[in-house]
């Protein structure tokens, strides 16, 4: 069984933090401290703040171990692509020769890093370095290939 010790220093800090702190999630933990020290009966506790009893074992444990600071931290995970460790041989190649298609990307990346990754997943890094998508317009003059070369040459950017 935890046994937890509050001074009123605890409380009117938990007190302040359940409705000033900016990140939800801390709030519901200092309310549940909060309504611990308060002598409410753990089922209680889960019920009034929406969590399970392991959750609210986990926040007890947590303050033991490091007190109202301890509380305000998180460890969230956050996996890391593996294109992360080619993102400025990427981003110099794919600025200097924009790619037509998320499937073109792909078979560049692919012989670039030897990693293979989805379309999907293309478009997401390609939006992560801060590439986006271009419309697609029409070149005038359709049926005149001089006219077509030479707004191609005078007219069209790639930048």
């Amino acid at each position: 069984m935890l046994t937890l010790s509050f001074t009123e220093e605890d409380r009117q800090a938990l007190q302040y933090e359940r409705f000033h702190h900016p990140h939800p999630r801390v709030q519901c933990r200092m309310e549940a401290l909060w309504l611990k020290s308060q002598g409410l009966p753990h089922q209680q506790i889960a019920l009034l703040t929406g969590i399970s009893e392991n959750t609210l074992r986990s926040y007890f444990r947590v303050w033991q171990e490091g007190g109202l600071e301890q509380l305000k931290t998180f460890h969230f995970r956050r996996p890391e692509s593996e294109l992360d460790q080619h993102w400025g041989t990427l981003e110099d190649y794919f600025l200097e020769h924009p790619p037509a298609s998320a499937n073109e990307a792909r078979a560049k990346i692919e012989e670039l890093t030897g990693i293979r990754r989805s379309p999907t997943q293309v478009r997401q890094f390609l939006k992560r370095l801060g590439l986006r998508r271009l419309k697609v317009g029409c070149l005038p003059a359709k049926a005149n290939p001089e006219q077509q070369a030479d707004f191609k040459k005078n007219c069209w950017s790639h930048a």
